[in-house]
């Protein structure tokens, strides 16, 4: 019992001898500032704010290369930075401005080529890949394609 005592008299007074050093002592101010910094930066996230999120192309012949422009505007308080931009089918094509910065209240356009592939309603999503707290955003296209040389079909047949 003695023994116990003393053995935890000596584990107190080991513990409280060695934790005399302030750790306040030990911050470096260049720490801070640094990380200061780099908090304050992590708040300035881009929003990356689309004029439209889907295109109809309407009726089309199949074969019929497309085009439309998604533009965008970056509403956010930091760069947007789009890293990568993919389609759901290769007969889409994006092409974005591929790691360019654009300065909060910038604008932007992408472009998306569609082949005019496929046969009846059609539609394909473009994953855009940015630096924005979502991360990605999602746009589509849509048209209705008449094989070649058909009678026209679809929405705006007949019109």
């Amino acid at each position: 019992m003695k023994r116990a005592v003393l053995i935890l008299g000596v584990l107190t007074l080991f513990v409280s001898v060695s934790c005399k050093e302030k750790a306040t002592s030990k911050i470096k101010t260049d720490n801070v500032a640094v990380a200061a910094e780099r908090d304050e930066a992590a708040k300035q996230v881009p929003v990356m704010s689309f004029e439209k999120a889907e295109h109809d192309f309407g009726t089309i012949e199949q074969g019929t290369p497309q085009e439309t422009v998604f533009k965008f505007t970056n509403t956010g308080d930091g760069p947007l930075i789009i890293t990568d931009a993919t389609s759901s089918c290769g007969c889409t094509v994006p092409e974005y401005p591929k790691n360019t910065p654009v300065a909060p209240g910038a604008t932007g356009e992408l472009l998306v080529k569609f082949n005019g592939s496929g046969q009846n309603q059609v539609t394909k999503t473009i994953t855009v890949k940015a630096n924005t707290a979502k991360g990605s955003e999602i746009l589509r296209i849509k048209a209705f394609v008449n094989p070649k040389g058909a009678a026209p079909l679809g929405p705006t047949a007949g019109k």
